[in-house]
């Protein structure tokens, strides 16, 4: 029979008194932080006049804070990026996938392999003409190319500007052709292209493409855009073409399929493209991105058959099934809920460091496409914007003045409003994450 003093009693009952008042204290101080994010969120709110979710959990102690229609589906826009992000996280061990080739004596035959980086002046150079130069003769073959130019439900008249470059299994270039203005004459940057070039009669202060072909259009008279970046048509025929160009030697298209026994030419390190991707956004490279793990996979080019395996083998945990139908984001028939967005964030920190994940993410005033956004004398907001008209969204993580990190996710469609004013007021409410949690 245990004996307890007096003293010991009374420190007990003196303890529980504290750590009740204390608790108190706690439940008070959460309900009033709840409440003060309801008000900017919920009923009667700006965010009450159109589609809005958003959720806010602990990413330590694994705690949802706060969720307003967190299990409806939003068109995501360039949030898209993540679940590509994820994907080269789980499938290429920080390497790119660049071409797959056969030798035979002097001849080498190549597979592209999505790898969007050769000749693209924002990546780091993979050294292709230098592993090419000891080959008299080249063989092209887009055998293992099972997909299309566009992804399903890109709007087809974007086809003329940059953030609509088309996919392919050899890129070259970026898929885009870039034209200086040289005493307002289009030079293009491509020569194959120069002499593709045509006058005509239209008041665009810019190049225009043939939708269907690559004939350029320009007006002597009004053009005045100092370099427009136009994507052109790809094709093996256009591929073909570029590679003799640029390697001054045979280079020929065959319809040979992919050997198993192919090798792999891997042109350098994986993250300078994600991290471009993430911080500019850039389509290209997402939709490329996707492209070389689906090569990984499969041995070839197919991302409708690589989004349903990545789903099933590595993100069938989510709390809802996502509708996920490109890399980029380009697409509105690309549908995610809030807090399957938030579980993606979870998944991805738990797969890398996360000081390399914050410096990858755009950071609010500092860099990518947040760098005009949630500015503060420390960054607080780490997160990938995604914007198509009338829809906006964030998702990423907040690290609060208590050194405390939250995973969000926050979208807003179908508002009449400006963008800007929508990440006005999302910026209140993700400083009040900041300076209360």
């Amino acid at each position: 029979m245990f004996r307890i003093s007096f003293l010991t009693l009374l420190f007990l009952y003196s303890f529980n008194f504290e750590c009740s008042a204390q608790y108190g204290h706690l439940e008070d101080s959460l309900s009033n932080r709840y409440e003060r994010l309801h008000q900017l969120l919920g009923p009667n709110s700006f965010f009450d006049n159109h589609h809005s979710g958003f959720m806010l959990y602990d990413l330590d102690s694994q705690w949802v804070h706060y969720e307003r229609n967190s299990h409806m589906n939003f068109i995501p826009a360039s949030t898209t990026k993540l679940f590509t992000f994820y994907a080269s996280l789980m499938v290429l061990n920080n390497k790119t996938n660049t071409f797959r080739y056969v030798t035979n004596g002097n001849e080498i035959t190549i597979w592209g392999s999505g790898d969007p980086s050769w000749k693209y002046d924002i990546l780091p150079q993979p050294k292709i003409e230098e592993f090419l130069k000891p080959y008299s003769k080249i063989l092209f073959s887009d055998a293992n190319w099972k997909d299309t130019p566009f992804g399903y439900g890109w709007e087809w008249d974007d086809y003329n500007y940059a953030y609509s470059a088309e996919r392919s299994p050899f890129p070259v270039y970026g898929n885009v052709v870039t034209f200086k203005n040289v005493n307002k004459s289009p030079i293009a940057n491509i020569a194959d292209f120069s002499k593709l070039l045509t006058n005509d009669k239209s008041s665009f202060n810019s190049v225009r493409r043939d939708f269907h072909s690559n004939t350029f259009y320009y007006n002597p008279k009004t053009f005045t855009h100092p370099a427009p970046t136009v994507p052109f048509v790809t094709s093996p025929e256009v591929s073909v073409s570029l590679l003799r160009n640029i390697l001054q030697k045979p280079v020929e298209l065959v319809a040979t399929p992919l050997p198993s026994n192919s090798k792999v030419f891997n042109g350098g390190s994986l993250r300078p493209l994600q991290k471009e991707m993430l911080q500019e956004s850039d389509n290209f490279i997402a939709e490329q991105i996707l492209l070389m793990v689906s090569d990984e996979l499969f041995g070839e080019l197919n991302n409708e058959k690589t989004i349903d395996y990545i789903q099933k083998t590595y993100l069938a945990d989510l709390p809802d099934q996502p509708k996920w139908v490109d890399g980029s984001g380009l697409s509105r028939h690309n549908l995610f809920t809030p807090r399957s967005m938030v579980r993606l964030i979870e998944k991805i920190d738990k797969t890398m460091p996360r000081d390399q994940l914050l410096s990858l993410l755009p950071q609010g005033g500092i860099s990518g496409t947040l760098k005009n956004n949630y500015r503060a004398s420390k960054p607080y907001v780490f997160a990938k914007t995604g914007t198509l008209s009338n829809n906006h969204a964030l998702v990423g993580i907040i690290k609060s003045k208590t050194n405390k990190y939250y995973a969000f996710a926050f979208y807003n469609n179908n508002y009449l409003n400006k963008a800007s004013e929508v990440r006005s007021e999302m910026e209140k409410v993700l400083v009040f994450v900041r300076d209360n949690y």
